[in-house]
């Protein structure tokens, strides 16, 4: 197993984006499930966890095989937690500079996902309802990406938030969304 994380980490550092999918996934319960133990809050374990995924993507070339690939992301998502601890205390809220936010890593989209090809299968009435047991903010993402046809970048503006965390976001909500529909057909 651990031969198979490294080939998909050495994928992943390449760009590619079926391998940042399969992290994703592999990863998502180990992080989440840490976070939720420190938040005790299912929407900040959600949001720590997921800028946890779009800072370790951004940094996955910094990531030394030495140490096991979720320690690391369990380091981050730990200094995470401290960020947020510290910045509710103190109360000042940092904003990324345009500048910044412009150099920040890209993750290429260039392959439908499985849960993308089978979302785009579905019935358009039967998927809008599919769509509405999703939490808010994931609604929010399927809507803006799907049915506005924005890019990341106006959405980043539009929900105001880094590109990296909305591509995180619109994984997680494609790949939420597809177990809907599996759990529906079945």
């Amino acid at each position: 197993m651990k031969k198979e994380i490294l080939i998909h980490i050495e994928q992943a550092k390449k760009g590619n984006q079926v391998a940042f999918n399969h992290l994703l996934d592999f990863y998502w319960g180990s992080v989440y499930g840490y976070q939720l133990k420190n938040t005790g809050n299912e929407n900040d374990a959600e949001d720590i966890t997921i800028q946890t995924f779009a800072k370790a993507f951004n940094k996955i070339h910094l990531y030394n095989e030495d140490y096991e690939f979720n320690t690391w992301l369990i380091a981050i998502s730990k200094n995470l937690y401290q960020d947020l601890v510290r910045k509710r205390k103190s109360s000042i809220h940092f904003k990324v500079s345009s500048v910044e936010e412009d150099k920040i890593y890209d993750i290429i989209d260039d392959t439908p996902s499985p849960e993308d090809k089978f979302i785009k299968e579905q019935n358009l009435a039967k998927l809008l309802k599919d769509i509405k047991k999703l939490k808010p903010k994931y609604q929010e993402i399927i809507n803006l990406r799907f049915f506005q046809e924005l890019s990341y970048k106006e959405i980043s503006i539009q929900i105001n938030e880094p590109i990296n965390n909305v591509k995180i976001k619109l994984l997680r909500a494609k790949k939420l969304l597809a177990e809907i529909i599996k759990k529906n057909n079945s």
